[in-house]
C-alpha cells in the first residue's frame, strides 16, 4: 500500500539552502549607526534615531535578536514589547526557514506576526508564496492566496494553489480550493486537499490514478489514507469505469501488543444499467486474515476470501493471478504446542469452480478437531505417538447442495503409533513402526440400502521401514578464496532412500465412504537425493539439490492406481517423480520439478522457474513454465501449459524504472496477458505510466493508466490492481 510516505523530490541540501538565506547578507551596507539594548537587541542601519523605547531605522537595515535576524529597507523597533514593523525588501530569517516579504508586523518574543506578499522556505522541502500570511502558535501558518511546492525551478514542477490555507510546520498543509498544476497547465481540483509534511503516516487523499479501457471507458481511481493510530490505518477507494459503473472499497490494516495483527479489505461494484443488454448483478469481494494469540497459550487465525462474481473477477481484476483462479474459502483455525502434544480445532468451507461446466465443487468441516502426540520415550529404543481427529464434513456439487443430497458423516479416528529408530551408524539411518487405524463413522453404505444413519467402525494395521542410507559423500578442493587464504571446498552427498510400507486389509471398509474415497498401501518407495555443499571461509552454502523418486506399488488393485488402466491392467509403478534446485549465488537461482511416466514415455508434468534478482535490484528477472497433462486419457481437456515472464531495470542516471510482464498460454498457442508500467522521477515530480492488455477475457481488453507521486503524495493503489505494478 502506497501511503504519505515522503517522497524528497529535489536536493535541497543544507549548504544551498544556506547560500540562499544570506545571499542578502553579503549585500548589507556597513551600517552608519549601530545600537544594542540591555535585552539583546542589536540593530544596525545607514541611518536611524531613537526616542525611549521606539527606535526608527532606514537603509539596509538588519536586527539580530537571540535566533532570529531580519533585513529591511525601513523598520520601527519597539524595545521594550520587542515589537517590529518593516517594509520594502524584508528578509526573515527563523531557525530552519527564511521568509521574503513586502511588509512584515512581527514580535522578536513569540515569533509570530503578519507578512504581505510573502515567500517562504521551510528546510528542508516546503516552499510557499502568498498574497498574506500570518505566523501563529505553534509553528501554524495562515495563508491566503497562495500556492505551495517542493520544487526549486524558476517555474515548479509542480504546485499546489489554493484561495486559504493552513500550514503547520513539519507536519500538513491543509488546503482550500486546491488545483494541482503540473509546471503551468492545471490537472486535478480538490475543494478540500490536506499534503503532509512531514516523515510519518499523515490523513488525506492520495494521488488519483486516470487512463482509458478500451472495454471499460475512461478509469478513474482515488483514494483516502486514514491514519487512524500508530497501529492501525485504512484506505478508501473510488473506481469509476465510464462504461461499466462505479465500485468503492475499504482496506483496514491491525497491529496489537498482545500479537493480534490483520487486515481486512471490502469492495463493491455497482454496475452501470444499460438498455442493449441486461445489467449485471452487483458484486462484492470480501477477504479477512487475523491472527491472534489467546489465553492459555492458544492462538487463533481466521481468513476469508470470498466473492459472489467469479466473473466479475475475471473481467475486473487486473491481476492475472487473482483473475484466473476460481476458488472461494472461510476458516477459523485454533491451535495449541506444548510438552509433547498439538492440539488443532478448525471450522473451514472451500469451494472450487469449473467455469466450463459451471458448476462448483464444496467442501465443509464443521468441525474439524486434531489431537495429536509427538514421539515419547517408552524405553530406549522404543517410542509412541497417536494421532487422533474428529470431523463433520459435507462434499458435492453446488447444485447437490442446493438439493440438499451432498454428501456428509461424522467421523473419528485415532491411530496409535510404535517406532523403532536406529541410527548407531552414521552412514544409515533406519525406522521401524507399526501403527493401528480405527475409523468410526456415524453413517455408512449398507449393501442393497445405500446410505444410512447405521454406524460402523473400520480398522486395520500397517507396518513400516524407512531406510535412508548408506550416505556416500566426496569433497573436492577448489583451491584458495577471496581472500587468498581460506580453501574453497566443493562437498557432494549421495544420499539412497527405501520405504516399504504394507496395510493389511480394512475391515467394514466396503461399508465406509468419504469425499476422497478409501485406499490401502502396499508399497516400496524408493529415490536419491543429491546435495552440493560449497564452503568459502567458514560458511558452507548449499548450491544444488536433485531428487527423483518412484513408488511401486505390490498391491495396485487397492492403491490409488485402481482409477487408473494400461493394456487393460492395473499400473503397478507410480510416474517418476524428481525436482532440482540451482543456487549458484550472484542473485540467480533455478527452481524445477518433472513427472515422468514410464508407461505412455513421456511427461505428465513439467515446472521450471529461473530467478535474476528482485524488483529493488538495478535488473531483474523472473522466468517460468508449467505444462500438465493427464496420460491416461487422450482428452486434451486436461492439457496445460503457460509460460509466464515478469522483470524490470532500474535506471539512476535517466531517473527511470521500468516493469514489465507477459503470461503465454501455449496449449491454446494465446497470450493471456502482457503489461509495462514505468516510473520517471523528473526531480520532485513522479509520472507512472502502464500499459496492460487483457486477452484472457470474454472480450479482450486494453488499459492504460497514468498517476503522479508529488513530494510527500503517495500514489493511488488499485484495489482491483496487479501488485507487481503497485
Amino acid at each position: 500500500m502506497l501511503i504519505f510516505f515522503p517522497m524528497v523530490c529535489f536536493a535541497l541540501k543544507k549548504a544551498a539552502l544556506a547560500g540562499l538565506v544570506f545571499v542578502s547578507v553579503s549585500l548589507v551596507l556597513r551600517a552608519q549607526i549601530s545600537i544594542t539594548t540591555p535585552e539583546g537587541l542589536t540593530v544596525h542601519a545607514n541611518s536611524g534615531e531613537q526616542d525611549k523605547d521606539r527606535i526608527i531605522l532606514t537603509g539596509a537595515v538588519e536586527l539580530l535578536y537571540k535566533d532570529i535576524r531580519l533585513l529591511a529597507d525601513s523598520a520601527e523597533v519597539n524595545t521594550k514589547t520587542r515589537d517590529v514593523v518593516a517594509t520594502g525588501h524584508v528578509t526573515i530569517q527563523l531557525p530552519s526557514e527564511n521568509i521574503d516579504c513586502s511588509e512584515i508586523t512581527f514580535n522578536l518574543d513569540t515569533a509570530l506576526g503578519k507578512f504581505k506578499e510573502a515567500l517562504g522556505r521551510i528546510q528542508p522541502s516546503v516552499i510557499y508564496e502568498a498574497a498574506s500570511a500570518e505566523k501563529k502558535p505553534d509553528n501554524l501558518y495562515s495563508l491566503e492566496k497562495a500556492y505551495v511546492t517542493s520544487c526549486t525551478q524558476p517555474v515548479p514542477r509542480w504546485k499546489f494553489s489554493f484561495a486559504r490555507a493552513n500550514l503547520k510546520k513539519d507536519d500538513y498543509v491543509e488546503m482550500w480550493s486546491a488545483v494541482l498544476s503540473i509546471k503551468t497547465v492545471p490537472v486535478f481540483y480538490w475543494p478540500y486537499l490536506r499534503y503532509p509534511l512531514n516523515q510519518v503516516r499523515s490523513t488525506g487523499f492520495l494521488m488519483p490514478h486516470i487512463g482509458f479501457s478500451k472495454v471499460k471507458g475512461f478509469v478513474f481511481s482515488e483514494q483516502f489514507y486514514w491514519a487512524i493510530a500508530r497501529n492501525m490505518d485504512a484506505s478508501f477507494s473510488f473506481d469509476y469505469y465510464g462504461a461499466k459503473g462505479a465500485g468503492g472499497g475499504l482496506e483496514y490494516r491491525y497491529i496489537f501488543g498482545d500479537g493480534t495483527r490483520g487486515d481486512a479489505h471490502l469492495y463493491y461494484f455497482l454496475f452501470k444499467s444499460t438498455t442493449d443488454q441486461a445489467t449485471p448483478t452487483d458484486s462484492y469481494i470480501v477477504r479477512w486474515n487475523h491472527n491472534q494469540l489467546l489465553p492459555g497459550g492458544f492462538t487463533l487465525a481466521a481468513s476469508v476470501d470470498y466473492q459472489n462474481s467469479f466473473q466479475f473477477l475475471r473481467e475486473f481484476d487486473n491481476d492475472i493471478m487473482r483473475a484466473l483462479v476460481f476458488n472461494r474459502s472461510s476458516q477459523v483455525y485454533v491451535a495449541k504446542s506444548w510438552s509433547s502434544y498439538s492440539f488443532s480445532l478448525r471450522a473451514a468451507r472451500f469451494e472450487t469452480s469449473f467455469p466450463t461446466l459451471n458448476a462448483s465443487v464444496i467442501t465443509d468441516y464443521l468441525p474439524q478437531v486434531n489431537f495429536d502426540s509427538f514421539k515419547m520415550k517408552l524405553f530406549s529404543p522404543l517410542y509412541f505417538s497417536f494421532s487422533s481427529s474428529f470431523s463433520r464434513w459435507q462434499y458435492g456439487w453446488d447444485y447437490q447442495y442446493k438439493a440438499n443430497s451432498q454428501l456428509s458423516n461424522t467421523q473419528f479416528e485415532l491411530t496409535p503409533t510404535l517406532s523403532l529408530p536406529f541410527n548407531a551408524i552414521p552412514w544409515l539411518t533406519m525406522n521401524f513402526s507399526t501403527e493401528q487405524n480405527l475409523k468410526y463413522y456415524w453413517k455408512s453404505v449398507q449393501p442393497g440400502v445405500g446410505f444410512t444413519a447405521e454406524p460402523v467402525l473400520t480398522y486395520n494395521s500397517a507396518v513400516a521401514v524407512d531406510l535412508v542410507g548408506p550416505v556416500f559423500y566426496r569433497i573436492y578442493d577448489l583451491g584458495a578464496g577471496e581472500d587468498g587464504a581460506s580453501v574453497a571446498r566443493l562437498k557432494h552427498i549421495i544420499e539412497p532412500t527405501v520405504s516399504y510400507r504394507y496395510e493389511s486389509p480394512i475391515v467394514n471398509g466396503d461399508k465406509a465412504f468419504n469425499p476422497y474415497g478409501l485406499y490401502r498401501t502396499h508399497a516400496v518407495s524408493y529415490g536419491l537425493t543429491n546435495h552440493l555443499i560449497l564452503k568459502k571461509g567458514t560458511s558452507p552454502e548449499e548450491i544444488l539439490t536433485w531428487g527423483i523418486s518412484q513408488v511401486y506399488y505390490i498391491a495396485p488393485e487397492s492403491s490409488p492406481m485402481q482409477y487408473y488402466r494400461w493394456n487393460g491392467e492395473i499400473p503397478r509403478f507410480s510416474e517418476i517423480s524428481s525436482y532440482l534446485r540451482i543456487y549458484p549465488g550472484g542473485g540467480f537461482s533455478f527452481d524445477g520439478a518433472a513427472s515422468f511416466n514410464t508407461y505412455t514415455k513421456g511427461l505428465s508434468s513439467l515446472r521450471l522457474g529461473a530467478n535474476l534478482g528482485s524488483p529493488a535490484d538495478t535488473v531483474f528477472l523472473t522466468l517460468n513454465w508449467y505444462k500438465s497433462m493427464n496420460p491416461w486419457t487422450p482428452d486434451p481437456w486436461y492439457d496445460r501449459s503457460q509460460v509466464g515472464a515478469f522483470g524490470g531495470f532500474n535506471l539512476p542516471a535517466l531517473n527511470l524504472e521500468l516493469k514489465g510482464q507477459a503470461d503465454f498460454n501455449v496449449t491454446e498457442r494465446k497470450l493471456l496477458f502482457a503489461g509495462v508500467s514505468g516510473v520517471y522521477h523528473y526531480q520532485c515530480l513522479d509520472l507512472k505510466a502502464d500499459l496492460r492488455m487483457y486477452f484472457f477475457r470474454d472480450l479482450p481488453d486494453v488499459q492504460f493508466k497514468i498517476s503522479f507521486g508529488l513530494g510527500n503524495i503517495g500514489k493511488t493503489t488499485d484495489f482491483l490492481g496487479g501488485a507487481r505494478f503497485d
